[in-house]
């Protein structure tokens, strides 16, 4: 079996521009806390956005979709799952709430990892809910020419519950070790949870709440208000390409974690850069609201709706917004997503 050791962080050279980037991120994390103080009205808009934009773009990384409408009613609690897949969505919802509302209170040990793949399922007849696989698992992928293989074999089933203690230990030495940057921790944890690959069913949304339980844990909270699990979805060739990249030799302990941290890294570089591009958008004060709804949907990394941008820019009204928006689809500027209510706005790429 695979030995844990997270004490190569210590001392190991990492690339130039992952070490800028993670500078980067502690700066823009000093000055989220420091908004927090004067917004909090719009952190908590933010936020409700985000957990929509989370629930959809985990889930839909597994292929679990539905439309934009349902999956607001079902975040909302406003419905109840109709579906298979509704119900998956709901499960992501309850797990997600709790991250977003009792994260301090939930340790990484294997009780409340469990608990956590629990309520992810707790809406399905799955009955591997909370335990282990019991059956050996693989990671297949389907190549250019439409034939599946193996990509990666897991950890045995007979294995995993050792596997898991003996991960979850290790990171713990390391957490307690203050040499060790936490933000270099976080993802060599999770890619090794995904190596392990523990449950039947669930394993690529729990390694998201994961990830933003152990964001929370340490301050880096930009993924509740911008999705991280949006990011990942809109990049996730890169994310898989990443992931194969750090798996390879991974039973031998002879794995390359850079590739995923890089990825991981980038894309929580991603979320507090557009956190900021928001805050940037509503203090600019020598900007027209024409010109800030401009912006606004100019610069959304994900298609945005009316509400949406009237979360970000509260003091613009309704009706400027659907001015502007009419004209720059006049212009060609940006294209519509949908009809009436659900319909979302996003830019036009060009060729240059």
């Amino acid at each position: 079996m695979k030995k844990f050791d997270y004490s190569f962080l210590k001392n190991s050279l990492f690339p130039a521009n992952l070490i800028n980037i993670t500078s980067n991120i502690t700066e823009l994390k000093s000055l989220e806390r420091v908004r927090k103080k004067d917004f909090q009205k719009i952190f908590t808009k933010l936020e409700s956005m985000a957990k929509v934009q989370s629930v959809k773009g985990s889930n839909a990384i597994e292929g679990i979709v539905t439309s934009d409408k349902r999956i607001e009613e079902i975040v909302n609690n406003s419905s109840a799952p109709l579906n298979h897949n509704e119900e998956e969505i709901a499960g992501y919802r309850d797990a997600l709430n709790i991250i977003h509302n009792n994260f301090q209170n939930i340790d990484i040990i294997q009780s409340d990892i469990l608990n956590l793949h629990s309520i992810l399922l707790s809406y399905t007849t799955y009955d591997g809910r909370g335990k282990y696989k019991t059956s050996n698992n693989i990671i297949s992928e389907i190549d250019k020419d439409g034939n599946r293989k193996v990509r990666f074999y897991p950890t045995p089933a007979n294995e995993t519950k050792q596997a898991m203690e003996q991960m979850i230990l290790a990171f713990i030495d390391a957490r307690n070790d203050s040499s060790i940057n936490q933000l270099l921790l976080i993802p060599c944890f999770i890619l090794d949870f995904l190596c392990i690959h523990p449950f039947s069913d669930g394993n690529g949304r729990m390694s998201r709440l994961l990830s933003l339980l152990l964001l929370f844990k340490n301050g880096f909270d930009a993924g509740r208000y911008i999705s991280f699990e949006e990011q990942i979805n809109k990049n996730k060739s890169a994310y898989y390409d990443a992931l194969k990249q750090s798996s390879l030799n991974w039973h031998e302990g002879k794995n390359d974690y850079v590739p995923f941290i890089e990825n991981f890294i980038f894309t929580l570089f991603v979320c507090y850069k557009e956190l900021d591009k928001r805050f940037t958008l509503i203090n600019e004060k020598h900007l027209s609201k024409r010109e800030r709804v401009e912006a606004t949907v100019l610069n959304t990394l994900a298609p945005i709706g009316k509400k949406e941008i009237n979360y970000i820019l509260p003091d613009v009204s309704a009706r400027t917004i659907e001015v502007v928006l009419s004209q720059m689809l006049k212009q060609n500027k940006i294209k519509k997503i949908g009809t009436f209510k659900d319909a979302k706005y996003m830019k036009v790429k060009t060729n240059n």
